[in-house]
C-alpha cells in the first residue's frame, strides 16, 4: 500500500542537490516537488509558479504573519520559505512531497512532521565540491569563497539527517533516492532510526 510522505532534501550548494530532487520527480509519478515562495527576482527560463512563487516582501511577510509557512529563511539577502498548502497539496494528490530546504528549514519541518525523513546529499570531497563550483562559471571567486563557508556550515549539520547519500555517481545516487522513497510509501522507513550513509558503493 503506497503512503505519501514528505521527503527532505537539504545539501551545500553545488552538491548536485535540485538536479537530483528534478530527475527524480521526473521519473516518477507518485513523487512532486513543493514549489517555494521567494522574494528574489526571476531569473531567465525560470516560470513562476513552476520553479518558485516569486512575490514581493510585503506579501511574504503577510504570509509569514498569516503562519503560512511550515519554514522560511533569508538566504543571501532574499527570502524563501516553503508554505504549509504546498506540502498537503502535493500529500492529497496522493503524491510524496519532496522539500529542497537548508538545514534550518529541515529543522522546521521535521518539528511540524515528524514521520518527514530527511536525507542529506554530500559531495564526494570538499575538493570536488569547490571544483564543481568553479566549473558552473557562475561566480567570481569572492562568492565562491563565501559558498564554501556555507558549505562547511551546512555540512556540520549532516549528522541531524536519518540518511546520508554521497553524490559522486548521480544516476546511483538517484537509484538511492528512489529506493528512500519506495521504503518511504511502503512504511517502512523510521525517522527517528539510526543514521545511515550510503556511498558509490552502497
Amino acid at each position: 500500500m503506497h503512503r505519501p510522505g514528505i521527503l527532505i532534501l537539504s545539501a551545500p550548494s553545488g552538491a548536485g542537490k535540485t538536479s537530483l530532487a528534478r530527475a527524480l520527480v521526473e521519473s516518477r509519478d507518485d513523487a512532486g516537488m513543493t514549489v517555494s515562495h521567494t522574494t528574489r527576482d526571476c531569473r531567465p527560463g525560470e516560470v513562476d509558479g513552476r520553479d518558485y512563487h516569486f512575490v514581493d516582501r510585503a506579501r511574504f511577510r503577510e504570509m509569514v504573519e498569516g503562519g503560512l509557512f511550515v519554514e522560511h529563511a533569508l538566504v543571501f539577502g532574499n527570502d524563501y520559505g516553503t508554505s504549509l498548502a504546498a506540502i498537503q497539496a502535493e500529500l492529497d494528490a496522493g503524491r510524496h512531497a519532496i522539500l529542497d530546504i537548508d538545514w534550518q528549514g529541515a529543522r522546521l519541518v521535521r518539528a511540524a512532521w515528524p514521520a518527514a525523513y530527511s536525507v542529506f546529499i554530500m559531495p564526494p570531497s570538499r575538493e570536488a565540491l569547490e571544483k564543481r563550483l568553479r566549473d558552473r562559471g557562475q561566480d567570481s571567486d569572492a562568492v565562491i569563497a563565501r559558498r564554501m563557508r556555507d558549505a562547511d556550515s551546512e555540512m556540520s549539520h549532516k549528522d541531524e539527517y536519518d540518511r546520508i547519500i554521497v553524490n559522486e555517481d548521480f544516476e546511483h545516487a538517484l537509484a538511492q533516492l528512489g529506493a528512500v522513497l519506495d521504503a518511504l510509501g511502503a512504511g517502512k522507513l523510521d525517522p527517528a532510526g539510526t543514521k545511515t550513509t550510503a556511498g558509490p558503493a552502497d
